[in-house]
């Protein structure tokens, strides 16, 4: 197949809610609001942290899916993916910013770690786009395996990750080259990608394998796989997707797609602690501040499940709009 690198387009997007996380660096800050991107009815769900009660729906762009804010917290981004564009939205009001550039089929993007490009993967074009969000201009673009998805740039800033899921890989590119260097074998058709705070490991989410891969980053190879078996459920609904970790790196939390579970796992050895069953579907989920509770989007339910981690329990459910797809927490 061509791959068609450089079809840039446009589009829009944004959503709010209460708490407090901790960012990558390990800093604490006020979070009073979870934005979740719903796919189908293509509006964001605003909710309330303090209250657990959704407060807003946002129209924004067609078919929304990932869903993340700039470094600084100023801005609210949404891949409006039929739009073939990202929006950038206030996330106080909702009002639409900018609209920037993407290539083909944004579905899910990485803002870098120094806060100045959008790492995004375009999955039409199987290319990853780098925006510099400064300028509202794309920067550079690097070709990449087909059908990208899940993107991740690694805490010191020396890799990013790309899964690929027509072709079960996923790509290591070299920032500083800019530069694919390798491309790693995964389990069939790999999702999404999440580097533990440490950045010692990458997890893979291989969708249809039912398993989530574990990369060793100093060899850049798989070195362990980790397989759900959540009580009650046949195997072929196990589809891992969405994957976030705790505050301290110890545990991680695994959404099962077709499973109806979410799995916690314990990341020093890979064991799976629990399950905790949730709505239909979950896609993607966010940690809250205390590391004890996950705010899980369940695409097919369509509401948000709140699951306590310690007690392995669902202790709340939120109504949101039509297939929630992307969680992320703001202020």
């Amino acid at each position: 197949m061509e791959r068609c690198l450089f079809r840039i387009a446009l589009g829009a997007c944004a959503a709010l809610t209460p708490l407090v996380l901790a960012d990558r660096a390990g800093a604490q800050e006020a979070m009073t609001r979870a934005y979740v991107s719903n796919e189908r009815s293509s509006t964001v769900t605003v909710v309330d942290l303090a209250s657990g009660k959704a407060v807003a729906d946002w129209p924004v762009g067609h078919r929304p899916r990932g869903i993340t804010l700039t470094r600084d917290g100023k801005y609210l981004l949404i891949c409006a993916s039929a739009d073939n564009a990202v929006e950038m939205r206030d996330p106080q009001t909702g009002a639409l910013v900018r609209v920037l550039p993407s290539g083909d089929d944004p579905e899910q993007f990485f803002p870098s770690n120094d806060g100045k490009l959008l790492f995004i993967a375009n999955e039409n074009d199987a290319a990853v786009t780098a925006v510099d969000l400064a300028a509202g201009k794309v920067a550079w673009q690097v070709p990449v395996g087909e059908e990208p998805e899940g993107i991740a740039e690694s805490p010191d800033g020396k890799w990013l990750l790309v899964t690929s899921e027509e072709d079960s890989v996923v790509a290591w590119i070299d920032l500083a080259t800019r530069q694919v260097v390798e491309e790693m074998e995964t389990q069939t058709r790999p999702r999404h990608i999440e580097f533990t705070p440490d950045g010692a490991q990458a997890w893979v989410a291989a969708e249809m394998a039912g398993v989530v891969q574990v990369a060793d980053v100093a060899t850049r190879g798989i070195a362990r796989t980790i397989t759900f078996a959540p009580p009650g459920v046949p195997a072929y609904k196990v589809m891992p997707c969405g994957i976030r970790f705790t505050p301290d790196g110890r545990t991680a939390v695994v959404a099962l797609g077709r499973a109806g579970h979410v799995a916690v796992v314990d990341v020093a050895s890979g064991a799976v602690r629990g399950y905790v069953r949730v709505g239909e579907r979950p896609w993607h989920l966010a940690i809250l501040p205390d590391g004890k509770r996950a705010l899980v989007a369940n695409g097919t339910s369509n509401d948000l499940s709140v699951v306590d981690l310690d007690k392995l329990a669902v202790t709340s459910t939120i109504p949101a709009g039509e297939s929630p797809w992307g969680v992320v927490l703001g202020r």
